[in-house]
């Protein structure tokens, strides 16, 4: 007999007896919860109970699922991991920004590091450090966020729930400009571990704030798994702009969530960069709680080696009079292998949305392989939208012009690859950042 549970009964049960059937669905993440179980929390009991019936009757995505067609998690499934918690101290030393240098806030291995992070000169009522920090009042107000953005059942989502003891916590009070950027550094400095960061970010009504959220790594060729969940609440009126920059190592796998939520009126925009980890995925969620709200959406991937990459967005855009602009470029070399696929739903509701969507492939080599497919799926019938899909490779006549004006074959060959990421890496707002990825795109 077949046993049929939905998520939201899974999520809201309260039965401590569960069939051994059913709690054995996936050896993979049996084994890791033995390991969340055996490690409890004085904070977040009830948030995590549901994530771990969750995950118990869940399974580790497959090709034979359509939103993991392209993306093969065998690799990871051969990992013997661990549960990351603590770290030495040698271990953590992280990249700067000077633009940041007293707003940073860095964790390793997914726990707080005091000693690395330097928070001082914010706005007053400005909250920028760990759930461990702050007070009962400031707790009690972001536990209504907490795990309550959209997509929370999804497995990825569910298991770094299920483990959290720490967030990483950014609370911009209503009406307040936070003139400095934010630095967010997650470092991994673990070697078979599963690293599970967690960070969130609530932005007042009318309140401005630039995030710049980093995925450092400490041991290159170290095998390990980072699952991190962020979850951005934009308020009424405000507008968040937000940089995410993945360095994972050559051997790492990277699953990270970003869920966004927008009220009415509200701003946001994304710069999403990938360039580490052997298997790494970045899931866009981007819900629409309002009218009149602008997403812009812009991301760069580049792979070499045997690297695979994949972004997967969604926009749900639910009120009318949303606009929301998303361009994703993708360089590919050697044999890398990126996935892209971006839907925005437009219903019934969202009459008079502005959506346009873009994706660009540049393939450096015969072997490098792209699957795209941007989405859109449209009932309303009063609506402004557009999307496609290109894909390339550098022209011999573009090179030969250069060449003619005194440019050598290789260095013409790097400034077209910069050029075509350029327009990416121009929105990202900090000065320092800009300078350390325009030098990693040169390289090829």
């Amino acid at each position: 007999m077949t046993i049929q549970v939905s998520p939201s009964a899974i999520a809201n049960s309260q039965d401590k007896i569960l069939t051994q059937s059913l709690l054995d669905r996936d050896s993979f993440l049996t084994k890791l919860l033995e390991e969340i179980e055996a490690k409890k929390s004085p904070y977040f009991t009830e948030l995590r109970q549901k994530a771990v019936n969750t995950v118990r009757h869940s399974t580790i995505p497959t090709t034979r699922e359509e939103e993991w067609r392209f993306t093969d998690l065998s690799a990871l499934r051969q990992v013997n991991l661990h549960l990351e918690t603590g770290y030495d101290a040698g271990s953590g030393q992280v990249d700067i920004l000077p633009e940041a240098a007293n707003s940073r806030l860095v964790f390793v291995n997914g726990d707080y590091a005091p000693e690395l992070s330097a928070i001082a000169g914010l706005p007053d009522g400005v909250v920028v450090g760990n759930w461990t920090g702050l007070n009962d009042t400031q707790q009690g107000k972001l536990l209504g966020y907490l795990g309550q953005s959209e997509g929370a059942l999804e497995v990825f989502t569910a298991l770094n729930t299920a483990a959290v003891q720490d967030v990483a916590v950014i609370l911009i009070p209503k009406d307040t400009i936070v003139e400095t950027p934010i630095h967010l550094v997650f470092v991994a400095a673990s070697d078979g571990g599963l690293v599970q960061p967690r960070c969130l970010v609530v932005a007042g009504s009318g309140s401005q704030v630039t995030l710049i959220e980093e995925f450092q790594n400490r041991k290159p060729e170290a095998v390990y798994f980072t699952n991190a969940v962020t979850e951005i609440f934009v308020e009424e009126n405000a507008q968040v702009s937000h940089s995410r920059v993945e360095w994972d190592g050559e051997n790492a796998f990277h699953v990270g969530k970003t869920a966004v939520t927008q009220a009415r009126y509200s701003r946001y925009t994304c710069n999403a960069v990938n360039l580490g980890g052997k298997l790494s995925r970045h899931n866009l969620e981007i819900l629409q709680a309002g009218e009149q709200t602008e997403t812009t959406l812009n991301g760069l991937t580049v792979t070499a080696g045997e690297q695979v990459a994949d972004t997967h967005s969604a926009i749900a855009l639910n009120f009318p009079h949303g606009k929301t602009q998303q361009l994703q470029k993708n360089i590919i070399a050697d044999q890398g292998h990126v996935i892209f696929n971006g839907k925005v739903f437009v219903p019934k509701l969202a009459q008079l949305t502005d959506a346009a969507q873009l994706n660009r492939n540049l393939l450096l080599s015969p072997k490098a392989r792209v699957d795209t497919k941007p989405q859109l799926e449209i009932t309303a019938d009063n609506v402004k939208c557009a999307h496609g899909a290109t894909v390339s490779q550098l022209e011999d006549d573009e090179i030969f012009y250069l060449q003619s004006r005194g440019i050598d074959a290789d260095s013409a060959r790097h400034l077209l690859v910069y050029a075509f990421a350029a327009e990416i890496i121009n929105h990202i707002p900090v000065d320092s950042l800009r300078e350390k990825l325009t030098n990693t795109v040169n390289r090829f």
